[in-house]
């Protein structure tokens, strides 16, 4: 049987991908995420440290990459950065396609609008031949969040940094309220509503793929213009 692997961050976008492969009967048999020591131009960074607890809850083998400090907030060529930034997955990805019984047929993406990370997963995918399932691509961005709460996703916001996001918006759920505040503020600062610039990051904490909700604690840190949330502690409910 042919395999699928889930480019996953526990965030809603790479969450929304893993859930239509799966609807879509695609057989997932690894989640795969990328643990950035910093920032970086490629990956979702904030809250990874979950990735067990959502792979255990979705009931999928999570494969784990830790790579060293991209030095991506000092950077030159963004496009040589992003190249080098794939480096890593694309050797773990080349380890599961070795292993035995395993016949990669490809991976989900969770990229909307971004050609720079779109085009580079593509390349990949075209250099391992195998196919890439990125099922939010050019979507509308509205639709997308309404059928992700349609869905029952439960989305919480975890990093933000946009005008107009103040520290009330850390740990906020992400829900119909929650949107329509977004698209004010797409209005007014030119937000966008999935947090596709890096306006915000999110974390998925249960969702129709999901066995069990991923219970947080956690502080809310604000910087001044941008501020994160820090997971005191996490367990499966």
């Amino acid at each position: 049987m042919s395999n699928w692997v889930s480019l996953f961050s526990g965030g809603k976008d790479s969450s929304w991908a893993l859930y239509r492969a799966l609807e879509e009967g695609l057989d997932v048999s690894r989640l795969l995420t990328v643990h950035p020591a910093g920032d970086s131009y490629m990956y979702h960074t904030p809250a990874t440290e979950l990735a067990s607890l959502a792979a255990e809850s979705v009931g999928i083998d999570l494969v784990e990459v830790s790579p060293d400090d991209f030095g991506a907030d000092d950077v030159d060529d963004a496009g040589a950065q992003g190249d080098a930034e794939l480096e890593p997955m694309e050797a773990a990805l080349r380890e599961v396609a070795a292993a035995d019984g395993v016949d990669l047929a490809g991976v989900t993406a969770g990229a909307v609008e971004s050609e720079f990370q779109t085009n580079r997963i593509q390349d990949m995918c075209d250099r391992l031949g195998i196919d890439l399932f990125a099922p939010l691509w050019q979507r509308d961005p509205v639709e997308l969040a309404e059928e992700m709460l349609d869905a029952g996703f439960e989305i919480r916001i975890v990093q933000v940094a946009a005008y107009g996001l103040d520290e009330s918006w850390l740990g906020r759920r992400f829900d119909a309220d929650a949107l329509d505040d977004l698209l004010a503020l797409r209005e007014e600062y030119g937000v966008h509503p999935l947090g596709e610039g890096g306006e915000f990051e999110t974390y998925v904490v249960d969702g129709p793929h999901m066995e069990r909700r991923i219970d947080l604690t956690y502080d809310a840190v604000w910087e001044g213009d941008r501020g994160h949330v820090e997971i005191r502690d996490a367990a499966l409910e």
